[in-house]
């Protein structure tokens, strides 16, 4: 994965609890598309250790962030940028760029990498996102998702779930759970995409028509989920 990284300092937001998040960015927009394409493609080329594929195939729409940075010494935050693509009329939607937010308190050394992928399983959880912010666990239910051909995609988990979140850290596949997280649109990335402002709901809709630079990510969603259009998904 890219390695180039921003840092600058951590913001601290003091309200209804406390959310903490380092603005950690990539350096160019293309380049985290070819970073979520790839993570689409190592956790999907692994049947008997990645998401099942009836879960793929059912999804409504797919998030990919290939990498959320988490950790620090005692204050702990989470933060990603990536992109999510839903099943509109004509196929899979141009990606709308999404941010990962989130924080967390205790006694945290050091930090760690993560790729998270994230399906998006019926409808309301498709509304949520379609919104400009919400919070998982919160607005939306979310769950860690089973892993493996064999595990059952008719669990509580995910007949219940609006959202099934996975991670890949050190070359370990698994469920993760990102409840206490935010999820909301990311216009700077939208913008330097498309080249003008335009909101995450008309991206996702299909009303936009995807940039060349998207077509390695909606190519690695199509093989691991099929070819999309409206109606695709079920529940």
């Amino acid at each position: 994965m890219v390695s180039m990284w921003k840092i600058r300092p951590f913001t601290v937001v003091l309200g209804f609890g406390l959310a903490i998040h380092p603005a950690v960015a990539l350096v160019d927009t293309t380049d985290r598309l070819a970073e979520a394409a790839a993570t689409i493609e190592e956790v999907t080329k692994i049947p008997d250790k990645g998401i099942p594929k009836g879960l793929l195939e059912r999804a409504h729409c797919v998030v990919a962030v290939p990498s959320l940075k988490k950790g620090a010494f005692v204050v702990g935050g989470e933060y990603g940028r990536g992109f999510a693509s839903c099943r509109a009329p004509a196929g899979w939607s141009a990606p709308a760029g999404i941010r990962v937010e989130g924080g967390s308190f205790g006694l945290q050394i050091g930090g760690s990498e993560t790729e998270v992928v994230m399906l998006v399983m019926n409808k309301k959880g498709m509304d949520r996102l379609l919104s400009t912010k919400f919070t998982l666990g919160g607005e939306a239910s979310v769950a860690a998702g089973p892993v493996g051909r064999a595990a059952e995609a008719k669990t509580d988990a995910a007949m219940t779930a609006e959202i099934l979140a996975y991670s890949r850290a050190r070359g370990v596949f698994a469920g993760i759970a990102l409840e206490g997280s935010t999820l909301r649109e990311d216009a700077d990335a939208n913008r330097e995409l498309y080249g003008k402002p335009v909101a995450n709901r008309e991206i996702l809709s299909g009303g936009v028509p995807a940039p060349a630079s998207a077509s390695r990510l909606l190519a690695a969603i199509k093989r691991s989920a099929g070819p999309g259009g409206a109606g695709q998904g079920t529940r």
